[in-house]
């Protein structure tokens, strides 16, 4: 019998950050890790999956691949996020079960969780209210997704679990202006007014909407370290650092790693999304889940990284 570590693993969105960072922990551990790029596999099609997972006798897969992107992102385009997603997931989840594979874990989103809920939030609280109306489409595709895995499991007795991490940041981060997430985004943003002499950075609403963001490397350490118990997991379970923080925190974590001595200001016509998202990880500490990267040193990792890249 294969151990997690010869086994032929499977790591969708292998060129991202969630995945791009798993691979990379794995490969350090030993594992034989297959990422291949869109180029490659194009997940949307289940044809052409199911023959990438035939032919390279892949018995695990970690699925990060997603189509993601900000409010704004999320705002322009709900049609796309919905589409392309349940496109993604029908696909690698259909092509996984007819190959039974065995071990399999699906990356859910915060942006599953109701809009209007008490917080921190516990994993049962999903599907009990409205989603939050800016990222509805991702939501509910993510929903749909979560749920196929679990209903697979328990129909076909797979170890087919599902992950609900918090915001996620580090390195191979989206910087895109238009597409990417908030510490991203602050990031690029702050940095090209270093660069433009710019004194004064605009925030989207009043500064005061809270968000919980965890360092992708704590989920990759994690994910690669306990692999091989994943059979006792519970179907679902929050992986979040346990804290949140205001958007005015963030961008002051951010302009603090770049030295940045200008002001910020709010525009208050600008959408917020949800006022709080504060995940409850609380089943999965009792499985190991430790996270040890604060904000201001995952941050100062990811501005690193971040100017690194633009050298390249």
């Amino acid at each position: 019998m294969t151990t997690h570590e010869s086994a032929k693993v499977l790591i969708t969105g292998g060129g991202g950050m969630v995945g791009g960072n798993i691979a990379d922990y794995a490969r350090k551990s030993g594992w034989q890790v297959f990422t291949p790029s869109s180029a490659d596999l194009d997940l949307r099609d289940a044809s052409l999956t199911l023959e990438y997972l035939r032919d390279h006798e892949i018995e695990s897969i970690i699925h990060c691949a997603a189509r993601v992107g900000g409010i704004a992102a999320n705002i322009a385009a709900p049609a796309d996020f919905i589409l392309n997603n349940l496109q993604i997931d029908s696909s690698i989840i259909s092509s996984a079960r007819k190959l039974k594979v065995q071990k399999f874990i699906y990356f859910g989103s915060s942006c599953m969780y109701p809009r209007d809920i008490s917080q921190p939030m516990g994993e049962e609280k999903i599907m009990s209210a409205p989603l939050e109306p800016t990222n509805e489409g991702y939501a509910l595709a993510k929903i749909a997704g979560a749920k196929s895995v679990e209903s697979v499991a328990k129909q076909d007795s797979l170890d087919w679990k599902v992950l609900i991490p918090s915001n996620l940041y580090g390195p191979r981060d989206n910087f895109d202006e238009f597409t990417s997430h908030l510490i991203p985004a602050v990031i690029g943003k702050i940095a090209k007014a270093k660069t433009d002499n710019t004194s004064s950075i605009e925030i989207w609403g009043d500064g005061q909407a809270r968000r919980e963001f965890t360092y992708v490397g704590d989920v990759a350490d994690f994910i690669v370290k306990n692999f091989g118990s994943i059979k006792d997991w519970p179907g679902m379970m929050n992986i979040g650092f346990g804290t949140d923080h205001s958007i005015d925190e963030y961008y002051s974590a951010v302009g603090k790693a770049l030295s940045f001595k200008g002001s910020f200001s709010h525009n208050l016509e600008k959408p917020v999304g949800m006022k709080q998202k504060l995940m409850d990880s609380a089943v999965a500490k009792r499985y190991g889940w430790n996270p040890q990267t604060d904000l201001q040193a995952g941050i100062a990792k990811t501005v690193t990284w971040y100017l690194e890249s633009l050298n390249k």
